[in-house]
């Protein structure tokens, strides 16, 4: 029907503009009306309107007209004009198949790319309900003991391996791409303060870019080690203050800045020697990540400052 159509409209053109056409150019409507069809249509109507479109000319805007009177330079006419369309189809229909594979290809992508985001969101969300699972079964396992400093030593690492839970669901969002630092940390921090009853001033700055995949985790200990630890000894049980994270990525080495207004450590402390759990987590994460870790105080403030060198891709 395209085809049928299609040659019509091309007939109709042409006789409208005849007097306008000087002589020997019987096909010059009919052209494009094959090249339409073989575009729109496919191969098969596009053959079907090439032959209209051929009779049609031959018979009408081809001397002697209305006739199908065979000479040389019919003959010639004829040739040329087969040569044009039979070109015009071919390359015209092989790019219709090529663009439908293209389709084809691209809507398979899609579904593996689908496919993949999916599983990469069912095994994120594994991974950290495993592993919430497992300091559940820690704090569970430390309250049927009686031993105070066993009890205690398996709340805390039941607690921080909940801790690394909760980091592994923050650290992407809902589509499983990572997550900017400031994004995460102000949920994560905002987190810690809830749970811990403390009423806390909270600013983050910085971190508009993501923490690579191998460092997140470290980074992130690093941060909530040194915030607990404001909350903790810097504003006591139910205290209050302010508390401000930085992270700085604009260098060669990023700085990560944990400041509170807290009570201050002690004159002689040293973090390099403290014994304490939380210190020695953050000395190792800062080990793994190949930076420094310190601790001191400056203008009034305790200030925890972790330098490292950022992984690339």
């Amino acid at each position: 029907m395209f085809a049928v159509l299609a040659t019509l409209v091309a007939w109709a053109l042409r006789y409208a503009l005849n007097d306008w056409f000087p002589p020997g150019f019987p096909y010059l409507t009919f052209f494009p009306a094959v090249v339409i069809t073989a575009y729109f249509a496919g191969l098969r109507p596009s053959i079907l309107c090439a032959v209209l479109s051929g009779v049609t000319a031959w018979y009408f805007f081809i001397p002697p007209f209305q006739t199908f009177h065979v000479n040389f330079p019919t003959t010639v006419a004829l040739a040329f004009y087969a040569f044009v369309v039979a070109v015009d189809i071919f390359f015209i229909d092989g790019m219709r198949v090529a663009l439908r594979q293209l389709e084809q290809e691209r809507a398979r992508h899609a579904a593996l790319a689908e496919s993949r985001d999916l599983l990469y969101r069912e095994l994120h969300h594994r991974v950290s309900n495993n592993l919430q699972v497992v300091g559940a079964l820690l704090r569970l396992q430390g309250a049927g003991i009686q031993d105070e400093d066993a009890r205690h030593a398996l709340a805390e690492a039941g607690g921080r391996i909940e801790l690394i839970a909760k980091i592994q669901r923050e650290l992407h969002n809902a589509v499983g791409e990572p997550a900017p630092f400031r994004t995460f940390a102000e949920a994560v921090l905002a987190g810690a303060a809830a749970a811990a009853g403390a009423k806390v001033s909270l600013s983050v700055d910085g971190g508009e870019q993501p923490l690579h995949p191998d460092q997140a985790t470290p980074v992130t200990l690093v941060m909530l080690e040194s915030f607990n630890n404001a909350l903790e000894h810097g504003f006591g049980e139910g205290g209050s203050g302010c508390v401000k994270v930085a992270l700085d990525q604009s260098g060669l080495t990023h700085v990560l800045t944990v400041r509170d207004d807290g009570a201050g450590p002690p004159n002689d402390f040293d973090p390099a020697k403290s014994k304490s759990l939380g210190l020695r987590i953050v000395r190792a994460m800062a080990q793994q990540l190949g930076g420094k870790f310190e601790m001191g105080r400056e203008n009034g403030w305790t200030v925890c400052r972790l330098s490292y060198a950022p992984k690339r891709d």
